[in-house]
């Protein structure tokens, strides 16, 4: 893409194996857990609303949010396969957010993950049921690992508000408002920079909390925490941002060019694609730097590092 890999601390060679080789573990617990949560919370649901949600949910995302979550647990109270239904919770929101993105009255995709958008595949009313539905799955994922990993009353309230409020009118929702109002107009960079935080950033500095509060970290960890899923959230974006310009549909699996054909406020139509990429790798780096509280940021790390190097 143009620009080296964020610099890990540590041994480049076997280190950065080892985290991948982890990563590639948690990742297949992640899809063990999606699988079986499926199973047993949409025996009630309307069939064609449980089939969307499922479409939705295993597509072949990155996974991005729920690995940080299980990382940033590990990172402070070590490894624990329990970790991985409560992850699941902001993969469904997350889930939630694209499928409801994607909507005719939103940006009107119909490409997502190399295959037809969920309103495409099943229809708008369908599609937005279903997105519907996974906010409060998202809820019951957060029950469930909660259980598993025996966590206190007060910690799942903790859980549950952050998840709330990355998603709701100071996150995501907010953050998707500012974006569609955006459009086609000049803004600034502080402007901007709002835009990410709400629609992408906050959901991803709460995945990252969320496994410190899972993980009894204290109140300086979790701020660490918090500043480092920031960073990595506006480095993730400002990635998108260019990728959406330099790849092709085939290669990042939804169209290319939206950005530009919507008049979309991003960080190469704000600075330029060069200066965009010194942009990713400052806040890749920024973020890499809150880590030295932890006893073992490997896992975060090395997602920092793919969300530079990757390619879609």
């Amino acid at each position: 893409m143009g620009w080296q890999p964020v610099e890990a601390a540590g041994d480049p060679g076997s280190g950065k194996s080892r985290s991948n080789e982890r990563l590639e573990e948690m990742r297949a617990l992640l899809d063990d857990a999606l699988e079986t949560f499926l199973s047993d919370e949409l025996r009630g649901l309307e069939p064609d609303v449980a089939d969307a949600v499922r479409y939705a949910v295993l597509s072949p995302g990155k996974r991005i949010r729920p690995l940080l979550l299980m990382a940033s647990y590990e990172a402070t109270a070590g490894v624990d396969p329990r970790i991985a239904p409560l992850a699941l919770s902001v993969e469904l929101v997350h889930a939630y957010s694209l499928v409801h993105d994607d909507l005719p009255c939103m940006d009107d995709d119909v490409l997502r993950r190399g295959r037809p958008t969920v309103h495409v595949r099943f229809g708008t009313p369908v599609a937005v049921l279903a997105g519907a539905a996974l906010m409060p799955l998202a809820v019951r994922a957060i029950l469930r690992g909660a259980s598993l990993l025996e966590l206190k009353a007060a910690t799942v309230d903790r859980l549950v508000a952050m998840l709330a409020r990355a998603s709701g009118a100071s996150g995501m929702v907010g953050g998707q408002l500012l974006d569609l109002r955006a459009e086609g107009r000049a803004i600034s960079g502080d402007d901007l920079e709002e835009i990410h935080s709400g629609k992408t950033a906050r959901l991803i500095a709460a995945s990252t909390v969320m496994g410190g509060i899972a993980a009894g970290a204290s109140q300086p960890t979790l701020e660490a925490l918090h500043r480092f899923g920031m960073d990595l959230g506006l480095a993730f974006q400002a990635v998108d941002d260019i990728l959406d310009l330099r790849g092709t549909s085939g290669e990042l699996g939804k169209e290319s060019g939206r950005d530009r054909a919507l008049g979309k406020a991003t960080y190469p139509a704000l600075f330029g694609l060069e200066e965009t990429e010194k942009i990713s790798r400052a806040f890749a780096n920024a973020a890499i730097a809150e880590l030295e509280l932890l006893e073992r940021p490997e896992g975060l790390t090395a997602i920092a590092s793919y969300v530079i190097e990757r390619t879609h």
